[in-house]
């Protein structure tokens, strides 16, 4: 046994001696190549392979990426004047048979067109607080709940009560008036029944698109609100309105709609006060001016301004819609306005456009088949254009015609 271990120690010590002596051999041919400047080895012999060769192409610049498309929503705004109810408007539409009011009629010329709307918004001038504060017409003003049920049918889904015969039948009239349109669910702003649903910001959304609204008025026609109240009648006041409109941004308005009810009484052109007003609060975040009181059409403008971060803000400013329905006739006063605005909102950065106008002028046909008087409320292109309305004459044919033309120079006179 100690025998094998010893030849094979003698073997491995064998090779060893072998490596040593090649390694001292190669030495001096190894140390000489080392040394041997990079210029003095034979082409051949540098000459690289395919294989060691690494080639790096450099990396691509990424294509420049086109944004995205813009999506966009858009919903329809509509709006009209005063809803008023003077006392010869109610024994036509009253129905013996039924024991009860039917406005409907009024309407249903314009139904077609108002139901294109998805925001269409009404002044009712007018408390609607029922039989028991008794008919009444100028100058104190109530009219039966069936006019609320006649405006829904009609297709309004928005009542703004913001005005001077607010306050008519009092404090309980304001607060009647309101049960009754929320019977109807028909919302409302411009007079409310606490402090806490004033403060209460009114949201509408259509169609991906958030609508505030507010409402305001000059006066009450010198009837005092209530001490401790005045909550009942939003009365204009310039810097609150400024402050509701920061309000209602941050609770998520895309965009707002200010009623105003101001200016001067029949005068076709808006005043000084009126002017400097709606574009002031433009500039301050309201985007639609939708004015009412002086009962005849006035002009309406497209207005520019600057906010107060220095951005170019467009604004409509409709500073009269007129008459929508009312017994009032002569100088105009007959005369309305629908005006219809395509809200357009762009979903990938929320900016909102204006982007069609349209008024729509209106005239109240008073006519008397009975005893009674009779209203209907005409689209007045339309029924023009379609010549076959048989309760009118060539005559009131051609003054349509004639007040078509005039309402259309004094809408467009500030464009």
């Amino acid at each position: 046994m100690r025998r094998k271990r010893h030849r094979k120690t003698q073997s491995v010590l064998l090779v060893l001696s072998l490596l040593g002596l090649l390694v001292i051999f190669l030495m001096p041919s190894i140390i000489e190549r080392a040394s041997a400047p990079a210029n003095s080895f034979p082409t051949a012999s540098v000459e690289p392979t395919p294989t060691e060769i690494a080639v790096v192409s450099p990396s691509p610049s990424p294509e420049p990426t086109a944004p995205p498309e813009p999506v966009y929503a858009d919903a329809v705004w509509m709006a009209v004047g005063d809803i008023m109810m003077h006392t010869p408007q109610l024994p036509g539409a009253f129905d013996k048979t039924t024991n009860r009011y039917n406005f409907k009629p009024f309407f249903a010329e314009v139904k077609p067109i108002l139901e294109q709307g998805d925001w269409v918004i009404a002044n009712l001038e007018t408390p609607i607080a029922g039989v028991d504060y008794g008919y009444t017409g100028y100058p104190a003003f109530n009219a039966p709940t069936e006019l609320g049920e006649a405006l829904k049918d009609a297709g309004f889904n928005l009542i703004t009560n913001a005005n001077n015969h607010s306050l008519d039948k009092g404090e309980s009239g304001v607060l009647r008036t309101l049960e009754n349109l929320k019977a109807l669910d028909l919302p409302s702003k411009g007079t409310a029944a606490s402090q806490e649903e004033a403060d209460r910001a009114a949201l509408i959304e259509k169609n991906g698109i958030v609508m505030g609204l507010l409402a305001y008025t000059y006066g009450t026609n010198g009837i005092p609100i209530p001490d401790g109240k005045p909550y009942l009648v939003s009365l204009i006041d310039e810097e609150k309105i400024k402050a509701d409109i920061i309000r209602l941004r941050e609770a998520g308005a895309d965009f707002i709609t200010i009623s105003l009810h101001f200016g001067t009484e029949y005068q076709i052109t808006p005043n000084d006060e009126q002017k400097r007003l709606a574009r002031s609060l433009v500039a301050a975040g309201a985007d639609i001016i939708a004015g009412s009181h002086p009962h005849v059409v006035q002009p309406y403008e497209v207005f520019e301004t600057t906010d107060e971060n220095g951005h170019v803000k467009m604004g409509l400013i409709i500073y009269s819609m007129g008459n929508f329905i009312s017994n009032q006739r002569g100088e105009s006063k007959d005369y309305g306005v629908i005006f219809k605005v395509n809200i357009r909102k762009n979903m990938t950065d929320g900016t909102i456009s204006l982007t069609d106008v349209e008024p729509i002028p209106t005239w109240v046909h008073r006519y008397k088949p009975d005893r009674s008087y009779r209203y209907r409320i005409l689209p007045i292109e339309e029924t023009i254009a379609a010549s076959n309305d048989t309760l009118l004459t060539k005559a009131d044919y051609d003054v349509l015609q004639k007040n078509y033309d005039m309402l259309r120079n004094r809408l467009d006179s500030m464009k």
